[in-house]
């Protein structure tokens, strides 16, 4: 009896216990709980919060980079829109289409600045200009059939104030549909069009250059011919023959001007390309200058027109460029091979160039700008830079190597308008050892296209 009541007891006891702790658990429990609650809204509120900035910086970058393509790409792309004015009916009534009602887009491009050099340079008198000054009109002729033409109304590096003709060509896209294979695989171009050698000319134009003034090398041309290219999964290519000299209405020399390019994209924010081209034989008493542009010149025979009759050139180039977080780091290495053919002296020559150049977004819609290039011709060669040109061309000593760091940045209002500054040392040696100290380049504008 006595230990049924103590068992008893122990029992009530633990009961008791039992009904007053449990309640205190489930305050605690619920407190913890609701401190858990209260970390996971504030950890989403969080990510919300991240995800909103994500899509705006998604949104800049997107327009940011529509805005960042090159005149080249800009043609092609606004030739593609056109595709969508051609409808795809039977060929009586899209011929009718065709001659009735033809789309035609009318664009261009202009910048409003001011530049000063040193005593030296090209510009030493604190010049306002209006720089590279554009039209260009695009349009759809058939299905895949487009035709573009470009005008030039002053351009940075003319020597006269006559208007030029740029690009003057048409184009035959998705030709390889016809054969069932994949779209874009071939497209031909037939006319006057850039000369596709590196990855410089397809921004230099003012509005998609971050900076005002170029690299060293800054090769570049227009000239006549036929160009087949195209894009298979992650690589592209480019194969054209042109006539290779600089005059606009004929040839002198039958030997053609072949250029290639092949591009890679390892990943969406990694592209290289490799590029070869040769000038073909140039003649001096037709020709006098080849059609590429380089050193802010061009090719042109070193030996006497008594003495020279025919002068080429051979260069390749390798190109890179990476993009991320509001970055743009891209570089370029190349060279070239000169001769002539003077009787009295050999005057074949290696030029050695490469750039770096870096892009990075700043606050808002600011950015800044930099690029350090280099152009070497052992022996001297006609490299202007940022000096006169009739001084550095025309006359001797050559120069053996130019060395430049253009420091910039600017605003970007939207794609389509930017106003920028840069500053630009420069410095380089002629043959004879003589510095050429005397032609930093300061320059600001604001560019527009429409």
């Amino acid at each position: 009896m006595v230990v049924t009541s103590r068992i008893r007891s122990v029992f009530v006891v633990a009961g008791i216990a039992l009904i007053f702790s449990s309640p205190l658990q489930m305050v605690a429990a619920a407190a913890s709980l609701e401190a858990r609650l209260d970390q996971l809204a504030e950890q989403n509120r969080r990510l919300e919060e991240q995800v909103r900035t994500q899509q705006q910086q998604i949104e800049e970058l997107r327009a940011m980079v529509s805005g960042l393509k090159g005149s080249g790409e800009r043609q092609d792309r606004e030739i593609t829109d056109l595709r969508t004015q051609v409808a795809d009916e039977p060929a009586p009534a899209r011929t009718r289409s065709a001659a009735v009602a033809r789309e035609v887009r009318v664009s261009g491009e202009a910048a409003f600045g001011f530049f000063r050099s040193g005593s030296a340079g090209a510009l030493p008198n604190s010049e306002f200009r209006v720089d590279d000054a554009k039209i260009f009109v695009e349009a759809a002729v058939l299905k895949n059939v487009y035709l573009f033409a470009g005008m030039e109304l002053a351009t940075r590096e003319a020597s006269d104030e006559y208007f030029h003709v740029g690009d003057l060509y048409a184009d035959f896209e998705n030709i390889s549909d016809a054969w069932g294979e994949a779209s874009g695989l071939l497209n031909l171009r037939v006319g006057r069009f850039a000369i596709p050698f590196g990855e410089e000319y397809q921004r230099r134009n003012v509005v998609d250059n971050a900076l005002i003034t170029h690299s060293l090398s800054d090769i570049w041309g227009i000239d006549e011919g036929v160009e087949v290219f195209g894009a298979l999964d992650r690589f592209s290519y480019v194969l054209a023959v042109q006539n290779g000299g600089h005059k606009t209405l004929r040839d002198y020399n039958s030997d053609k001007a072949v250029i290639a390019r092949i591009g890679f994209d390892p990943a969406a924010w990694a592209h290289v390309s490799a590029s070869a081209m040769r000038t073909g034989g140039l003649t001096v008493a037709g020709d006098a200058f080849s059609e590429v542009w380089i050193g802010n010149s061009f090719f042109r025979a070193l030996g006497p027109a008594a003495t020279t009759s025919t002068f080429s050139a051979s260069l390749i180039q390798v190109d890179g460029s990476l993009q991320w977080k509001g970055t743009d780091l891209r570089a370029a290495w190349g060279q070239a091979r000169f001769d002539d053919n003077d009787r009295l002296t050999d005057n074949a020559r290696r030029l050695r160039f490469y750039s770096v150049e870096l892009e990075q977004k700043l606050v808002g819609k600011w950015y800044g700008a930099s690029r350090w290039s280099e152009l070497k011709a052992p022996g001297g060669y006609p490299l202007v830079g940022q000096g006169d040109f009739g001084t550095y061309v025309y006359r001797s000593p050559w120069t053996t190597d130019l060395r430049r760091l253009s420091l910039g940045g600017g605003y970007r209002f939207g794609p389509a308008m930017v106003w920028k500054a840069e500053y630009g040392f420069e410095r380089g040696r002629l043959v004879t050892g003589a510095r050429r100290d005397q032609e930093d380049l300061f320059s600001t504008e604001v560019a527009l296209r429409f």
